[in-house]
């Protein structure tokens, strides 16, 4: 008697349930990466390259984009297949460096969500004229009600997911709109007319820097993913991450290259609002309030997510425990935007070079991982040619590390 061959519908139901979650937990955290890189400072960045170098800003982006790659594809594998989080990779490659780690981005993370949430007031001001600081208030409690829901993990993932494709929906139309000189564009991503590599180590910073490497890995880490089982689905979420910040990087830069090549001025105080305001008059003004503002949000998101993992340990806190602690992260973040208004450009500068210094040290700890510390990933063979590429990037994140700080010194030496 032939066996009966027909599926169960009850495994089968079962299986795609978990597919279809797994599915939404890699994208949640693609998209919670990229939207934690695509910040504030992220739009006001690539502005302000773009005015000053026009479409030779395209080399700079496709060379931040292929270092971006190479450095998280390596941070991503080593900390998924070792299912330890980068802090406590650091404790174990030297006893006491994961705390250091925890503490620059603790500091580095605090100062920046405070200019976060200023610019989830600003952007709510520009979409819909209401106080600044009432739009920032609105926005962090929204933040918060994410936290408070009882799948926050899934809620979060949704949310970043959603604001993400509106961000660069709406950046797309006023490309569209603006006009740019895409043919130029294309030829100085290959023949660039001057090569800025300021340019490229800001970049590479302002997409990987900090907190905002371990962002994604740490949810896959949360919602159960490591191990060498999973090496395809690490090796596409940080691909993919960076590919989704490259795309909203060049959508923007050729929104702004339009109106610049059609000789528009822009407002030195506002470059990238004017910009959008140039493209589509008041609707493309009102439509940067609801990028910006989108922006600002999911970088609060990202950034107190992410500094909280840094501060707890997996096996010893409960979610409901880390979701409380991040809400608690919020809200001292907006008291004391709330009482000064903003982070001062000081604090910024040394929270700068506080993700300068975290960048390389972090990167170094997983190559070093990667290349002499088999015992931490299970037993996995790590790719050489992989660990050498990682290695090369790495060289470039020192590189920006010492110009992270040079500002920090001639401000305290003035």
């Amino acid at each position: 008697m032939p066996h009966d061959t027909t599926p169960d519908p009850k495994v089968d139901g079962t299986s795609a349930l978990k597919a279809a979650t797994g599915r939404g937990t890699l994208l949640g955290a693609i998209f919670l990466m990229a939207t934690s890189s695509i910040g504030p400072g992220f739009i006001t960045q690539t502005t302000n390259f773009t005015v000053q170098l026009g479409a030779a800003f395209a080399f700079a982006i496709l060379i931040s984009i292929l270092v971006d790659i190479a450095i998280q594809t390596n941070v991503w594998r080593v900390i998924g297949v070792s299912g330890m989080r980068a802090q406590e990779l650091g404790n174990a490659a030297l006893p006491g460096l994961g705390y250091l780690m925890a503490f620059l981005l603790l500091v580095g993370g605090l100062v920046f969500n405070i200019g976060n949430i200023s610019g989830a007031g600003l952007g709510m001001n520009i979409m819909t004229d209401m106080e600044m600081w009432l739009g920032a208030v609105l926005l962090s409690a929204l933040a918060i009600g994410i936290f408070l829901s009882k799948r926050a993990g899934v809620a979060m993932d949704r949310i970043v997911v959603l604001l993400g494709a509106v961000m660069i929906l709406l950046t797309l139309y006023i490309a569209i709109t603006s006009g740019p000189p895409v043919g130029d564009a294309l030829r100085n991503t290959v023949l660039p007319e001057q090569i800025d590599a300021l340019a490229i180590t800001t970049l590479v910073g302002g997409t990987i820097g900090g907190y905002i490497i371990y962002a994604g890995v740490h949810r896959l880490l949360d919602a159960g993913i490591s191990g060498p089982g999973h090496l395809r689905t690490l090796t596409q979420g940080a691909v993919t991450g960076i590919i989704v910040t490259g795309v909203m990087r060049v959508i923007l830069f050729l929104a702004i290259l339009g109106v610049v090549s059609a000789g528009h001025a822009l407002d030195p105080e506002r470059q990238a609002a004017s910009a959008f305001q140039a493209a589509a008059g008041a609707v493309g003004y009102r439509l940067f309030g609801v990028v910006f503002a989108a922006a600002a949000l999911t970088s609060v998101i990202g950034v107190s997510y992410t500094t909280v993992t840094f501060l707890t340990s997996k096996a010893k806190t409960t979610p409901r425990t880390t979701n409380f602690m991040v809400i608690g992260f919020i809200v001292v973040s907006l008291v004391l935007y709330l009482s000064i208004g903003a982070a001062p450009a000081q604090l910024l500068v040394f929270a700068g070079a506080f993700n300068g210094i975290l960048l390389p040290v972090g990167i170094g700890v997983m190559l070093w991982v990667a290349w002499r510390r088999r015992d931490l990933l299970q037993g996995y063979d790590y790719p050489k040619w992989l660990a050498g590429i990682g290695t090369i990037a790495w060289l470039v994140t020192i590189y920006l590390a010492v110009n992270s700080v040079r500002p920090a010194i001639e401000l305290i030496t003035g």
